[in-house]
């Protein structure tokens, strides 16, 4: 009778701990991918040394994008400042992609005032609204401990005004040729003012 008491103390004991250490496993399965995919991001030197996934949830070497001029911006689907942004970074597209090798690479946010409330399907759908044809990819943080990898990187190389730290949606990373990030733009600058920026970058 005592040794199967003890036994079945024993099994309630434990079962528990090892279901605490799985389900905190798979908590951090995520980051710890992330982080094996990508390099340190203050050793980095370029973009192109780092993976993303797109809005289908596909891993993308950004090494794709050598040889290009890149803006690199964090969106949002329900913020004041959406239709302006997405109508101007189509602008962009249009007028650049082609003649110059432009290329816009956008990241879903829902960090600030939960404006990008959806899952990749609802994003897409969205982008298919607004037309978008340039290049999307999956919901991610850019601030914070589980900020992305490529995040945490532009911001190490251009720093912000009152902190590095990504303000609200929409801040605008230009990246040059060799994947250098060398501008930053706040929210308030709308895409078609960075032509002049870019200029120096063709």
């Amino acid at each position: 009778m005592t040794i199967g008491f003890q036994v079945r103390s024993f099994s309630k004991l434990v079962v528990p701990t090892i279901g605490n250490l799985f389900t905190l496993s798979r908590a951090q399965l995520t980051t710890i991918k992330m982080a094996s995919d990508n390099p340190d991001y203050k050793a980095a030197t370029s973009i192109h040394e780092f993976t993303v996934k797109n809005i289908k949830g596909e891993d993308v070497k950004l090494d794709m994008y050598k040889g290009h001029v890149c803006i690199i911006v964090n969106v949002a689907s329900q913020c004041g400042l959406t239709a302006n942004n997405y109508k101007q970074l189509n602008e962009l597209y249009d007028q650049y992609a082609e003649s110059k090798g432009l290329r816009i690479l956008a990241f879903p946010c829902n960090q600030f005032a939960g404006q990008e409330p959806g899952d990749s399907e609802q994003i897409a759908c969205f982008m298919s609204d607004k037309k978008v044809k340039f290049d999307m990819f999956e919901k991610i943080d850019v601030n914070g401990d589980g900020a992305h990898p490529l995040w945490k990187f532009l911001k190490h190389k251009q720093g912000g005004m009152l902190g590095n730290f990504i303000k609200w949606n929409f801040t605008k990373f230009i990246v040059d040729k060799n994947g250098v990030p060398v501008e930053r733009h706040g929210p308030n600058v709308d895409p078609l003012d960075l032509v002049k920026s870019l200029e120096k970058y063709w």
